[in-house]
């Protein structure tokens, strides 16, 4: 509670900081001139009488303008860089708020499906996504405001780049304008210097000897003195102009242009920079908005005024009650809970009771020793009627007289015949035989009382009901009924058993080491083989439990399934077209071989064929963990897909696994993976 009072303190002080933060810092009319001001606050603006002579130098000299120009171009390139920064964040604010609204609806959604908790843990884990719901909606309106702090400082920015450019040409070109008067001085005033120079040698020099050609013949040194000076005089006089001029344009420069320039582009920087720090203090502000949102959303106050009080995070997890949840999770079925029924008992069907095998009150008799010479009379030994005695093939051994359905039992006639005159009785002689024998003697027999067998009680379960349903024929069967007659009948090119387990061991055995190899349960695949000839629309391999939690039964059983076709999946009328293609040396020409002769096969082959590949490639492509490449899958495939009868069959077996081999690796070359 201590800890819970200080994050409300905290919390409190937090929410005055931020209005503080806000006050007319956020406001759209001042928004710069407030930030300004409370720049200044800090950092105060330096006056011009402030500046040191260092800065005084370096704005009065010739660098001033380039360098203030340099600097503005930093202020722009931070003011869009933090913009760009800002724009980043806004979109990656948007979608994570997006994202976790996102989630909340999935989750609101998910947690209303009957298959979740309902009851408190329904109820509060719905408020835990309105909590997250709530701060999705807090970064919405994050992401906005950064959004429209990116435009604000990305025009700003761009009117300032605007004012750069165009102080840039005015400061310039009255620069480039006082440098080109100071450079055509220069050149007037060597022009001057050569030609004074000129005339004072011709002035000076000897006047009757010396003669100076010139283009419209030779001149006297007087001629030549006097064309001097007047070229001197001109001279003079360009340059005196250029002087003036240069001066004047300086004098402009250092008196209005430049000092205007350089003003223009202080309040430029000023201007950026400010508008940057504004930006910056906003950011600051809105990250704080956002964190208190958030906190009071995970945490809210104590006692607030605004009527919508929500309960904290904490809280509402902690208002969980497991224990009641699963009470009257319970309690809701009691309605279904049904009586209890009466003692489980075993009570076999009349139709698998043959009438000729019910037995009459008399007793079925039989002599003890070996050299059985039955004897008939008129006694009153119980008669054996002939309907009784079955007869047809031999009965063996195992099946005795004991175990024959519908046999009763009874106490010996007579007395001196012990059980253990069972044990000399001879197991070559059977009931069949001995019933024949009688009929052949009186239609009408009874056996003599001197030779009373001694009868027994069928052992227990010897009539279950597996031993019952491994008898009895299959009610659709599936096992070795051709694809032909499967189409036929259940209107499927590719067999329900087929899919079901190609779908068993995409989802359980594609990692299983030795799948296809390794061999299954003979009783599960016993078992699942019952269950398609009988009732193939209960299974559902996609639970494990439909299958004992073992996939490698299911690989036994798919096999089976194609070694048990009459017709094998390759078909025996093409089996010769698969053994010579495999017979080609080239990898290309042996793959188009038996690609013609596949498209050459019955429908419901071809379609079985090709779901067979496609999820065999997908075995092959985990080969580094079930350790089955197509060789090894060739191997284990190859007579089951193509036949492994005796005969000529037996020599082309390395052929038949070349033929698998070759398919398998040119899957997606033969089939489309549609």
């Amino acid at each position: 509670m201590a800890n819970r009072d200080s994050f409300d303190r905290s919390s409190s002080e937090l929410v005055s900081n931020l209005t503080n933060v806000n006050g007319s810092a956020l406001k759209e009319g001042n928004a710069l001139q407030a930030s300004n001001e409370r720049l200044n606050e800090y950092h105060p603006l330096v006056s011009p009488d402030d500046l040191s002579p260092a800065v005084d130098g370096v704005l009065k000299s010739d660098i001033a303008i380039n360098t203030l120009l340099s600097r503005l171009k930093q202020s722009v390139a931070s003011a869009r860089e933090f913009a760009a920064f800002l724009k980043k964040r806004s979109t990656l604010e948007e979608e994570h708020a997006q994202g976790l609204k996102k989630l909340c609806r999935s989750s609101h959604e998910a947690a209303r499906r009957p298959e979740n908790r309902q009851g408190s843990y329904a109820q509060h884990y719905n408020e835990v996504i309105q909590i997250h719901d709530r701060m999705a909606d807090n970064g919405v309106q994050f992401a906005l405001w950064l959004h429209q702090m990116h435009e604000d400082l990305h025009d700003h920015a761009a009117n300032v780049e605007r004012g750069r450019k165009h102080w840039k040409q005015t400061g310039l070109s009255a620069e480039k304008r006082v440098q080109d008067a100071e450079s055509m001085m220069e050149k007037a005033k060597v022009k001057y210097d050569s030609l004074a120079e000129d005339y004072d040698r011709a002035r000076t020099g000897d006047k009757q000897s010396s003669r100076v050609f010139g283009l419209k013949g030779p001149k006297s040194a007087a001629q030549h003195e006097e064309d001097l000076h007047r070229k001197v005089q001109a001279a003079d006089s360009d340059y005196s102009t250029r002087v003036q001029t240069a001066q004047s344009q300086r004098q402009e420069l250092l008196s209005s242009l430049r000092p205007q320039a350089i003003k223009a582009m202080q309040d430029l920087i000023n201007e950026c920079d400010a508008g940057l720090t504004m930006q910056l203090q906003k950011f600051a502000s809105y990250n704080e908005k956002l964190l208190l949102a958030n906190g009071l959303c995970v945490s809210p106050l104590k006692g607030q005024s605004d009527g919508q009080s929500h309960p904290s995070l904490r809280d509402v997890v902690y208002q969980i009650d497991n224990g009641r949840d699963l009470h009257d999770y319970l309690s809701s079925f009691a309605s279904k809970v049904e009586p209890k029924s009466t003692d489980i008992r075993y009570e076999r069907h009349p139709a698998l009771t043959p009438s000729q095998q019910t037995p009459t009150s008399n007793n079925i008799r039989m002599p003890p020793t070996q050299n059985f010479q039955p004897s008939f009379s008129s006694g009153t030994q119980g008669e054996i009627p002939l309907g009784l005695i079955p007869a047809g093939p031999p009965v063996p051994p195992s099946q005795s007289l004991m175990q024959i359905p519908g046999a009763t039992t009874s106490p010996p006639a007579t007395s001196g015949i012990s059980e253990g005159s069972y044990g000399d009785f001879p197991q070559q002689q059977s009931f069949s035989t001995m019933g024949a024998g009688i009929q052949s003697q009186l239609p009408s027999a009874q056996v003599s009382s001197s030779n009373v067998y001694p009868q027994a009680s069928a052992p227990a379960g010897a009539f279950s009901s597996d031993s019952l349903s491994t008898e009895l024929p299959p009610l659709k069967p599936v096992f070795g009924v051709s694809l032909d007659d499967l189409l036929k009948r259940d209107g499927s090119a590719i067999p329900l058993v087929v899919c079901q387990c190609l779908q068993a061991v995409d989802l359980f055995g594609l990692e299983v080491e030795g799948i296809y190899r390794l061999s299954g349960s003979a009783a599960h695949v016993t078992k699942l083989r019952t269950m398609f000839d009988n009732d193939p629309a209960q299974v559902d391999f996609r639970n494990p439990e439909h299958f004992f939690h073992d996939v490698n039964s299911v690989a036994g059983l798919l096999k089976q399934f194609f070694r048990d076709l009459p017709d094998p999946l390759l078909s025996h009328d093409h089996y010769h077209g698969f053994i010579e293609a495999a017979r080609i040396d080239d990898d290309i020409t042996r793959r188009d071989s038996l690609h013609a002769t596949i498209n050459s096969l019955p429908d419901p082959n071809y379609a079985t064929l090709r779901a067979l590949t496609l999820h065999l490639n997908r075995v092959q492509e985990n080969s580094g963990v079930n350790r089955m490449n197509s060789n090894n899958l060739a191997i284990c495939f190859g007579p089951t897909l193509m036949g492994s009868s005796a005969g000529p069959d037996i020599a082309d077996a390395g052929w038949q696994v070349r033929v698998i081999d070759t398919i398998l690796q040119n899957t997606y070359q033969i089939f489309d993976d549609d």
